[in-house]
């Protein structure tokens, strides 16, 4: 009984700020004597002792342990039927029963363990924890620590000047956790994971990329049907009024290339959205080079035979349309296209764009983008096309005032000034936009610059062709005929 008394007072989870003592007494092999002080314990009339110094006042009884007396039965203050047995020899497994009254209410302990006696070990105490009752709201016992334990996505941090057991929680950062109880450490989650809510497990990061799915994806995927859609619809509206002098007058063959390429350009806007793969991401500017390039080219091209056919009105001028036949606008067209195609080419070769995750914008996201490979072929692929605008642009503004009463020079010089002004203020938006936004910026820039080309070179046209068909006759289109609007 001493050594379970002695191994109850050192745990502190057990009777927390409460010391258990203990008064012996004799039978002296007689029932009697056995009766009697089971008696005056049981009547409260004991005689009490004073066991310890730091002990105040009458201990209250917390316990019996006692020998089973046959036929003799009492009734505890606390209102439990204890019997006792004559015989007098010590029994090897002894239950404790305990009664405790604190200030705050009555913790009733029921059969809390056993003392086992062996021949050849020492006394051994067992603790059934289970069979506990604490008379709480919790239905635990009060608890005495300094501090509570640091739960999971917690550290415990010590403080200074004062215990060890106090301490505070500190939750674990975003991206650390910790799993276990009163953890001294948070540790980091692997570089493609992030901490959840309660800092407890890595969880993987999510990933952010322009999807067909959002709504800024499906407005600029719209946007891009809607143009290959009204670019089909041109085609058809020329193909059908070919005959017709506006759309021979306008070089029908370099029209129809034109359509075609402008529909290539809506087309190839979609490469840049979705979940960015290997092939998309060699292949979106790569399709989107070569296919302004050709809408570009045909421009220029244009422009070009609209100032050699005044050239060769004008005396002595007849043998410049030689150089501007069918076969050369073919020709300077289909060069012109083949020198980007090389560009894109050297480009995927020596530094071939490929798909990256971006973890610079975000620390709890994936940011998913084409890496450009090669920073100087991605220029050299937009200067290139800038170049060929520029051109194409001083070209149209210097035939812009070209005597004829419907002057595509004109629609060629807005067409160009739009088409240039759209990507003069791409290169500061792309450079500032992070992730998914730049691809999105970019499918702007795109959408922006090929509806201003298709509006302003075609819409003029089929205004005329559909609505105006008394204008679109030989003398209207060569001035020899005024018709009021």
């Amino acid at each position: 009984m001493a050594f379970a008394i002695e191994e109850i007072n050192k745990n502190l989870n057990l009777l927390p700020n409460v010391t258990l003592g203990y008064s012996l007494y004799d039978n002296c092999g007689a029932l009697v004597v056995a009766l009697s002080g089971a008696l005056s314990l049981a009547s409260g009339q004991e005689e009490h002792f004073l066991l310890q110094e730091n002990c105040s006042g009458i201990p209250p009884v917390l316990g019996l342990l006692i020998h089973y007396l046959q036929n003799v039965n009492f009734t505890t203050p606390f209102g439990d039927q204890v019997s006792f047995d004559e015989n007098g020899d010590a029994l090897p497994i002894y239950d404790v029963m305990n009664w405790l009254h604190l200030p705050d209410g009555q913790i009733k302990v029921q059969n809390v363990g056993e003392v086992k006696r062996s021949g050849f070990k020492s006394e051994e105490l067992t603790i059934d924890e289970d069979k506990m009752f604490w008379n709480f709201e919790s239905g635990k016992p009060p608890r005495s620590v300094c501090s509570e334990s640091c739960p999971p996505g917690t550290r415990m941090a010590r403080n200074k000047g004062q215990p060890e057991c106090c301490f505070t929680c500190i939750p674990c950062s975003k991206g650390k956790i910790s799993k276990n109880n009163n953890s001294l450490e948070c540790t980091s989650c692997p570089e493609d994971f992030w901490s959840n809510p309660q800092n407890d497990h890595c969880v993987p990061k999510k990933t952010e990329f322009l999807s067909y799915h959002e709504p800024l994806g499906i407005c600029l995927t719209t946007a891009s049907l809607l143009g290959t859609f009204i670019c089909a619809v041109v085609l058809g509206i020329f193909f059908y009024h070919r005959r017709t002098p506006m759309v021979r007058a306008n070089n029908s063959e370099l029209s129809f290339l034109l359509l075609v390429s402008l529909k290539l350009c809506f087309l190839c806007s979609l490469l840049f959205i979705g979940r960015p793969r290997v092939w998309t991401c060699q292949l979106r500017h790569a399709a989107f080079g070569i296919s302004f390039v050709l809408c570009v080219s045909c421009i220029l091209v244009k422009t070009m035979v609209v100032l050699a056919v005044f050239k060769a009105s004008k005396p002595g001028g007849g043998t410049i349309l030689k150089w501007f036949g069918s076969m050369q606008q073919r020709g300077t067209v289909l060069a012109l296209t083949c020198i980007q195609a090389g560009i894109c080419t050297a480009w995927l070769v020596s530094s071939s764009p490929a798909p990256h995750k971006n973890m610079q914008y975000h620390n709890d996201k994936i940011v998913y983008e084409c890496a450009v490979g090669s920073t100087i072929g991605f220029a050299v692929l937009l200067g290139y096309i800038g170049v060929l605008a520029v051109l194409s642009f001083l070209l149209a503004f210097l035939a812009r005032n070209l005597p004829d009463n419907f002057n595509e020079a004109r629609l060629i010089t807005f067409s160009m000034l739009s088409f240039c002004a759209v990507w003069v203020a791409f290169v500061p938006a792309y450079v500032n936009s992070p992730g998914k936004y730049a691809d999105a910026v970019e499918v702007f820039a795109i959408l922006a610059s090929s509806f201003g080309l298709l509006v302003a070179l075609f819409g003029p046209k089929c205004y005329i062709i559909l609505l105006k068909p008394e204008r679109n006759t030989k003398k209207a289109i060569m001035g020899r005929l005024t018709i009021n609007e």
